[in-house]
């Protein structure tokens, strides 16, 4: 199952980190099997990628994508205010 793998370092909200618990434990509890955090994950992972034609999938990857892009600009915009560091890297990768 695990021939070709590959490490990924996933960070999450909290609130879904708690609820793939929950689940996990629930799993195990059902299944009468250890069920951890990253088999649900995994899984979750597995079938949200079979449904990618999916509408509410789509909503939520686009969410995200411009929550993150919100997220950098905003930081982009803190470190060109004052900070000499943000200054400096800017320069040494060719932007002024």
């Amino acid at each position: 199952m695990l021939d070709d793998k590959a490490r990924v370092l996933l960070i999450l909200p909290q609130d879904v980190l708690d609820r793939a618990r929950v689940f996990a434990g629930k799993s195990t509890t059902t299944l009468k099997l250890p069920v951890s955090l990253q088999i649900v994950l995994r899984a979750l992972i597995e079938e949200g990628l079979k449904r990618n034609d999916h509408p509410a999938l789509l909503a939520n990857v686009e969410g995200q994508a411009r929550a993150v892009r919100l997220r950098r600009s905003v930081g982009r915009r803190k470190g060109a205010e004052g900070d000499p560091r943000s200054r400096r890297t800017a320069r040494r990768q060719g932007r002024s």
